[in-house]
This record gives C-alpha cells, structure tokens and sequence, in this order.
C-alpha cells in the first residue's frame, strides 16, 4: 500500500506549500545517496520523497490528491504546470539545490585539474536539555561502520558537531567533506529555558511563606537549597547564579527559582476554626 505523502514529508495535510517545500529540501538532503552511500534504504527513501513532493509541490496536483488519494491521476489530473520537469515533476530549482549539497557538477570535466573536497553535510540531531547539561553521544551508522559523535555539554539550538571526513565523497583523489550534526533542543516540561539561564517553578507551603523557612530547588544537576525569607510572596524568582546551563564557550547562565505557593485544599473543621482565628488577627491588627 502506497504510503500517504503528507506522512512521507512529515507535515500535517495543513501545511502550506512553503513549508512542504520546506520539509521536502530538509528529507532530501538527508536521504540524498551521497549522503548515504551504501544505503540502499534510504535511496529507496529518497525516491519516496521526491514522489510525495512531485504531488503535494503542485498545488493542483494536490488538490486532486486530497479529492482522490492516489488514485487522483486516473480522476483527470491535470498536466504539470509551469516550471516543473518532465521527468518526476520536482521544480528544478529545488532539485538544483539538493544536488548542489551533495554533488561537485562537472567533476567529468575537472578531471586532470587536480583534487577536488567532497561538499560538507549537514544532519539535524535533537537531544534532551538533561543531555545538554551533561553532555551525550550519538552512534551514527554510515554503510557497515558505526560513527560515535560526542556532543559537549553546553550544545544549544544551532550547535554545530564536526566530524571530520565524513561528509560527501571528493573527486580526482580530494580528500572527504565533513559531516556536521546540527543540534536540535527539545522543551523540557520542568524547566524553562532562555538562552542559557534556567526557570523552575517551586512549591513552598504558606506557612514557610509567612514564616521563612529552607527548601529544595530541583537542578539539572544535584538539588540545591534555598532559604526563604518570612513574607515571601508567590511569583518572587530567587537567583543561583552559575547554576543555569553550561556554555561552551563562555560562562554558565543562572538558575531562577519561581515560588507557588500552595494552600490545603481540605481542612478539618478544628483547622479551620484556627485559621479564621489567624484571618480574623490580621484584620484587627
């Protein structure tokens, strides 16, 4: 059975053709064969791909496509229009841009003019925040060898991982390009990240509000604690400075402790006569 399209490019039937394109130049140029030599899977792939965008690429096309499935050609699909190729549909400007990632065009002709680099690649690789504090490592597998990448910690959005000799193939004898793993952050559901300083949210009871009190504030790391001053109110941030994530090439960002307070949310009828007694206090002091 024929995969769905949108599943193949991994964008929802609501996309717009700006990000189909999108999603289309980025599974490319992963599955692209001088990416992945020796791989016949991912050749496979890489036909799929091109396949799901000759169809969804063409707004027509993909009308027809959401009307009839697959079957959509045989419903009286109209014939590409301007700008697209006979041969598979894809506009060439796109093709021309997947190609230039991998392929060093007229190597035929250089021939005799001395070594030629292999063109660098570029491989999207997400990791955890807990994984970018500590730092981690990634097993890639390239034809029958298995590659193991470091990433250091301190790696954020954008952080590029060079590994040296492992990108497309060079010509006349040129050495290899490099592979680079750029690195993609997930959101952490506990802590919130901005640049390199953390949040964290901290419950504290109201008596430890109104009185003062000791508490741990949850890290990446070991837990930490923090003394809280009588009369704390809910929202307040406390600053750990230094305690945020690492950087690879400067200073740790800071940690910010954010207190929530929290009330019972049952009371036995003696502790409420207690703490109307507590209310009724303030209200006539």
């Amino acid at each position: 059975m024929a995969q769905n399209y949108y599943n193949v490019l991994g964008v929802s039937k609501n996309a717009t053709q700006d990000e189909i394109k999108k999603a289309f130049r980025k599974q490319a140029k992963r599955y692209h064969p001088d990416a992945n030599p020796n791989d016949p899977q991912a050749e496979e792939r890489f036909k799929e791909i091109n396949e799901a965008y000759e169809t969804l690429g063409d707004p027509e096309k993909r009308r027809q496509y959401d009307l009839f499935g697959h079957d959509y050609a045989r419903q009286g699909a109209g014939s590409p229009p301007p700008g697209y190729s006979g041969a598979g549909g894809i506009n060439p400007e796109d093709l021309q841009d997947i190609l230039n990632s991998f392929m060093n065009f007229g190597r035929t002709s250089q021939r005799g003019r001395g070594p030629l680099r292999g063109q660098d690649i570029e491989q999207p690789v997400q990791i955890s925040l807990y994984e970018a504090y500590h730092g981690t490592e990634r097993i890639l597998n390239k034809g029958n060898r298995q590659l193991r990448v470091s990433i250091p910690a301190g790696a954020t959005d954008g952080t590029r991982v060079r590994v040296a000799g492992e990108g497309g193939l060079g010509a006349n004898g040129g050495m290899a390009g490099d592979l680079y793993l750029v690195v993609e952050l997930a959101e952490d559901p506990q802590f919130k990240r901005d640049g390199y300083d953390l949040t964290v949210d901290v419950n504290i009871d109201m008596f430890t509000a109104m009185l003062g009190g000791e508490v741990q504030v949850p890290t990446l790391g070991r837990p930490l604690k923090l003394k809280i001053p009588a009369g704390t109110q809910s929202g307040r941030k406390f600053r750990l400075a230094g305690k945020g994530m690492p950087s690879i090439k400067g200073s740790p960002g800071d940690l910010y402790a954010r207190i929530n307070i929290t009330v019972p949310e049952r009371l036995t009828p003696e502790q409420r006569r207690l703490v109307e007694q507590l209310r009724d206090s303030f209200n006539r002091s």
